[in-house]
């Protein structure tokens, strides 16, 4: 298979794309990447924003391991937020690869992990009392929600190997999705990429990025 498992430098595993010569997160640390960019700078920050609102819709572009939903449902419990997670994945991996991932430590998470590979795609899962999820195999370009998000996880690869998901129309439909304030958090910090958020319409902000890496993005509607 063209996708093997590889231990990153903080024992979390990510995936190698080998078609595509890239990895699914971070050499240098799948989980400590994803919880500074996704749930860090995007979901805590939003939440200190917007301490009194009752529930958080969150876009993910790109579910792939399933590390972001994983983190993302435990944060919902830990803290009593109820969340309804929307995840894009035209090519989910299979289960020979997702049922070795090693994000767990307890069995109650690793079924949980489980469950957000092996769930029902098109259909509204609700994996706990506080986090629903809902996977869908369709690509951002040819998503359509009547729904608008507050927060969007932009977590595609690189601009290098996908340029076409990272095209202004594509950063456009993201704006559009998302509520007045809502964020978008990516750890790319590209230039042209913030040039493109800052002409579709978002107030782009660079920060501190994960696991060394220089910079990362957010933008805010």
């Amino acid at each position: 298979m063209p996708i093997k498992i590889i231990t990153t430098e903080d024992g979390s595993h990510s995936l190698f794309d080998e078609n595509l010569n890239e990895t699914y997160h971070s050499t240098r640390g799948a989980k400590g990447e994803s919880l500074h960019v996704f749930v860090k700078e995007g979901l805590e920050h939003w939440v200190t924003k917007n301490a009194a609102k009752e529930a958080i819709k969150i876009l993910e572009v790109g579910l792939g391991t399933g590390l972001n939903a994983f983190l993302t449902a435990q944060f919902a419990t830990a803290k009593k937020k109820k969340i309804h997670f929307t995840s894009l994945e035209p090519f989910p991996i299979a289960r020979e690869i997702y049922q070795h991932l090693n994000f767990y430590q307890s069995e109650e998470e690793k079924d949980l992990l489980m469950k957000i590979h092996a769930s029902d795609w098109e259909e509204v899962i609700h994996l706990s009392q506080d986090f629903s999820l809902y996977k869908t195999q369709s690509t951002l370009e040819k998503y359509e929600s009547d729904e608008l998000f507050d927060i969007i996880y932009f977590d595609a690869f690189a601009p290098s190997k996908q340029p076409e998901v990272w095209s202004l129309d594509n950063l456009k439909r993201c704006h559009d999705l998302l509520e007045k304030g809502g964020v978008l958090t990516t750890y790319c910090a590209q230039g042209q990429f913030k040039r493109n958020l800052t002409e579709v319409g978002f107030d782009v902000e660079t920060l501190q990025g994960a696991m060394g890496k220089k910079e990362m993005v957010r933008g805010v509607k």
